[in-house]
């Protein structure tokens, strides 16, 4: 049971409307669900508004950790570029819409329940098929029909969450994993080859594999405009460099306009069950604000920047390796006062750091996977976790080393 929130809590400045244009973490939402009873009732109330019924399909990429490793950044962004191009250009086309800010290599979209299982699944097949054909890397597709929560341009709710986990952690590249409610959804007579997924069943029933079926018939023009969160003038660089990428001078001057090197905090706090998963969505959300309440003083006193608070996530950036260190050991412990433990990766090295259209900050490169792998994939609740580079900057004698593989990949890191 955990207990109720209050909006004392928070320093007031936090609800400010000005602040409010954050895309994934709706705070105006927030101070509702603080200034009220805090019961499933409530949030059920509150919510309504924003329920939608439809598809929600989410992509992640496969071998990119490999990759990471063997290119610069600037290819990476290029290489990844193109699959959200195909995913948004077909996905488009037949009535879908972009979700969130595609920052990083995976993306989701929403279609409208008027949207055929059939049609979705041949959009989905030609997908793969485009990025076999055209792309240097796979994605796998994990896709679902059911009832969300439309906020701040994000997807909420438990189908929401399930599918996306899906797609991140059990699909593979080139795959398509449906669940069984767009499965009962196709006709009898449906042209689709199916096979159940394994032995998984999830919280939204079992899955089912597309192996092969009928495509599109017509392949749509390529959209571009996906939910990009770069600037113009990046952007159209990243598309000449896209064209270009055996040209390591032009690769050269990009990279020296602008990527700058910054050390990287991820700190990931954990979440709170509940019996409901509306209540305990309203909790997480909470806990969320906190997290950004906590950064926002802290990150100020160390010099550093806030890039995002996403979930369980935030996200900081530093010049000076010891300001980073500080401010996550600080942070540790006023979480930990707070009763909320946390587990925190930090790296460094060149990043893309850029503003949002709709506000905020976010961040790629190499740095924010590291910290995140360390964290997030190996690391226990209460620690903090320095990368090998990290050992160049500051003082590690405290911390232990500790080696191990992760996505293939085998990585020395020091936990403290």
């Amino acid at each position: 049971m955990t207990s109720r929130f209050s909006s004392e809590q928070y320093s007031p400045a936090l609800f400010d409307i000005s602040q409010d244009i954050i895309g994934s973490l709706p705070l105006r939402l927030v101070k509702q669900w603080l200034e009220s009873e805090q019961t499933q009732e409530t949030a059920l109330q509150l919510l309504e508004p924003y329920k939608v019924k439809g598809y929600s399909v989410s992509s992640d990429s496969a071998g990119l950790t490999k990759l990471t490793r063997q290119k610069g950044l600037l290819e990476i962004l290029a290489i990844i570029n193109q699959p959200k191009e195909i995913v948004y250009s077909f996905g488009s086309a037949i009535g879908g819409q972009g979700i969130g800010i595609w920052a990083a290599d995976n993306t989701q979209m929403f279609y409208p329940a008027s949207v055929s299982a059939e049609t979705l699944l041949s959009t989905l097949l030609s997908i793969q098929r485009e990025i076999s054909k055209r792309c240097q890397i796979k994605i796998g597709l994990g896709a679902h029909y059911g009832e969300f929560y439309y906020i701040n341009g994000g997807l909420y709710g438990l189908e929401a969450d399930v599918i996306e986990e899906i797609a991140e952690n059990d699909t593979e590249g080139g795959e398509i994993a449906i669940s069984q409610d767009i499965y009962e959804l196709l006709p009898s007579n449906h042209n689709f080859t199916l096979v159940k997924k394994g032995e998984i069943t999830t919280k939204i029933g079992n899955l089912f594999r597309v192996l092969d079926g009928p495509g599109l018939s017509e392949e749509p023009p390529l959209n571009t405009k996906y939910p990009i969160p770069y600037s113009e003038s990046f952007y159209a660089d990243l598309i000449e460099y896209e064209n270009r990428l055996t040209d390591t001078e032009l690769g050269k001057k990009l990279a020296s306009k602008y990527l700058q090197n910054q050390v990287v905090v991820l700190i990931e706090r954990e979440s709170q069950e509940a019996e409901a998963h509306e209540s305990g969505m309203f909790t997480n959300l909470s806990l969320a604000a906190r997290l950004k309440d906590i950064g926002a003083r802290l990150v100020n006193q160390n010099n550093g920047i806030e890039i995002k608070v996403v979930g369980t996530i935030g996200i900081y950036v530093f010049d000076e390796a010891m300001a980073a260190l500080n401010f996550a050991q600080t942070f540790r412990q006023e979480l930990a006062a707070q009763g909320l433990a946390s587990r925190i990766g930090i790296d460094a090295g060149p990043v893309l750091v850029f503003d949002l259209a709709v506000g905020g900050k976010d961040i790629a490169g190499n740095p924010v996977n590291i910290a995140s792998k360390m964290a997030q994939d190996k690391g226990k609740f209460g620690k903090i976790y320095l990368s090998y580079s990290m050992k160049e900057l500051i003082e590690i004698s405290q911390f232990t080393e500790i080696t191990y593989t992760v996505s293939g990949v085998e990585i020395t890191i020091y936990e403290g």
